[in-house]
């Protein structure tokens, strides 16, 4: 069974204002996502953030500037994850996004 993965209206208009190579990559993410689930652990410097239940980040490009996705599982049984945040990782509030 496949996983629905749907973005925050934020994290929308955060990947539409991505380079549009990086958003190729974003959306290579989200697909593995939905085809093999939340657990992405070969992406670059992919891992769940500490102190927070469910929720994963990975870089999308690595350099400055760096470009990170953040996610989390939303329900388990339902296989339902949300995007919460595509852009730098400068401006990622780890914390508040989880």
């Amino acid at each position: 069974m496949l996983w629905d993965v749907k973005f925050t209206s934020r994290a929308e208009k955060q990947a539409r204002n991505l380079p549009p190579y990086v958003r190729e990559i974003l959306f290579a993410l989200v697909l593995e996502i939905i085809e093999l689930g939340p657990m992405r652990t070969l992406w670059p410097n992919y891992s769940k953030i500490k102190g927070k239940k469910d929720c994963y980040h990975c870089h999308l490009k690595k350099g400055k500037p760096t470009y990170v996705a953040i996610w989390k599982i939303i329900h388990k049984k339902n296989k339902f994850v949300e995007v919460r945040y595509v852009g730098t990782h400068e401006k990622a509030d780890y914390g508040q996004l989880c």
